[in-house]
């Protein structure tokens, strides 16, 4: 199966991303890149975007980054930076390029003025599992 048709896939069942409204920008063989904007029900008490937000999209960003190789594959670990306020209308883009099949990502988060504003670093577990 295609990284675009598992994304696909991927996506069509899962309500959370679906409720991020992640636009795919791009998705190749341990490649993702992924855009959304924030959101007034994404904001902090501080008016800023949740961390969990930026987290969310570098997650689901590894989640499509690993599963494109074809395998049911699952972060086992993750560790985010955070360096830059994320405001609300930010528009905010992961991206990932892994092009060799191992079970490290390293994901760049940044807005719309291409500024770092996190870095996520996940480890993946691979299934034995085909997507079909």
């Amino acid at each position: 199966m295609s990284p675009t048709l598992i994304v696909d896939k991927m996506i069509s069942n899962d309500p959370f991303s679906q409720w991020l409204d992640l636009n795919i920008i791009s998705i190749d063989m341990g490649c993702c890149e992924l855009q959304t904007t924030v959101t007034k029900k994404m904001t902090n008490g501080f008016g800023l975007a949740h961390g969990g937000i930026i987290f969310s999209i570098a997650d689901s960003c590894l989640a499509f980054a690993a599963n494109s190789f074809g395998k049911i594959a699952l972060n086992k670990n993750a560790d985010i930076k955070f360096f830059k306020k994320v405001r609300l209308n930010d528009i905010i883009y992961a991206s990932c390029n892994n092009t060799s099949k191992i079970d490290y990502f390293s994901f760049l988060v940044h807005n719309q003025v291409d500024e770092k504003v996190g870095h996520l670093i996940g480890d993946v577990h691979f299934s034995n599992i085909d997507w079909t």
